[in-house]
């Protein structure tokens, strides 16, 4: 074949490329299964809401990070130029999520190209974004118009690090997703999980997990502290070992009911 013909049957191909590419389903359920996945039914549901608030408490090995990832993948793939930011306490954190992201987006072959791709980051052909960052407040500030942000590892973020994020969600309207376990009495997740408005809340146990043998759970159950077993696997939010005043009694000791003694300067 001469080069003439090749460069000819190249550009076809080129041509035809557009409708051989993957269908991307609007149910991100039956996309999950695409990239071959089994999703529970928790997750089933999860994956077809809507709702623009979400926590997600679950226990270690479950499944939260499965289903952050293909929510963030959906989400570029079928939103031209939305920006997905996954943020971690650290950077191991954040990139262990972003790998499994980029695990299912090769898995698909790839269905919309990459313009640029980085270890923690990703530029698709439709102007979409997704970026994975360390949960440090001065590496995020720059970033606003979020489409979807999901922090992982919500219950060890800092208070500062989630009060400077919630503003980037203003403008576009964007989704915010807190997956974690529980780290004590403490801090934004747990706030949130308690008394915060407009969240909708998802809890799955170790014991509910079909993956997990009932015989492991047992055998941790009777290794690990007590107060940590119902942490990683139960999803409760107990007492940490470093607490020198529980949760319970700090909160007894507050009231309203007593003028205080030093009046706000208005």
């Amino acid at each position: 074949m001469s080069t003439a013909s090749l460069a000819k049957e190249i550009q076809k191909l080129r041509e035809r490329a557009p409708s051989r590419r993957l269908a991307i389903p609007t149910d991100r359920a039956e996309f999950a299964r695409l990239v071959g996945l089994d999703p529970d039914p928790w997750q089933i549901r999860l994956l077809r809401s809507r709702a623009p608030r979400v926590l997600m408490n679950c226990a270690r090995q479950t499944g939260k990070s499965t289903t952050a990832a293909v929510l963030a993948l959906h989400e570029a793939l079928t939103r031209p130029g939305a920006l997905v930011l996954i943020l971690a306490p650290a950077e191991r954190q954040a990139k262990e999520l972003y790998s499994k992201l980029a695990g299912f987006y090769r898995a698909l072959g790839h269905p919309i190209p990459a313009d640029s791709y980085r270890r923690l980051g990703v530029e698709l052909a439709n102007e979409s974004r997704i970026e994975a960052l360390p949960g440090a407040e001065k590496t995020i500030r720059g970033f606003s118009a979020v489409d979807l942000l999901l922090v992982d590892e919500a219950s060890r973020v800092t208070d500062e690090l989630y009060h400077a994020v919630r503003p980037m969600l203003a403008t576009s309207g964007g989704r915010l997703v807190l997956l974690s376990t529980p780290y004590g009495k403490r801090g934004v997740f747990f706030e949130e999980w308690e008394g915060g408005m407009g969240w909708e809340r998802y809890e799955v146990r170790a014991e509910e997990c079909p993956r997990i043998p009932a015989s492991f759970l047992e055998a941790e159950r009777q290794a690990l502290p007590d107060w940590i077993y119902r942490q990683e696997f139960g999803c409760e939010f107990v007492e940490t070992a470093d607490q020198v005043f529980g949760f319970d009694l700090v909160s007894a000791a507050i009231t309203n009911d007593v003028t205080p003694l030093f009046e706000e300067a208005s």
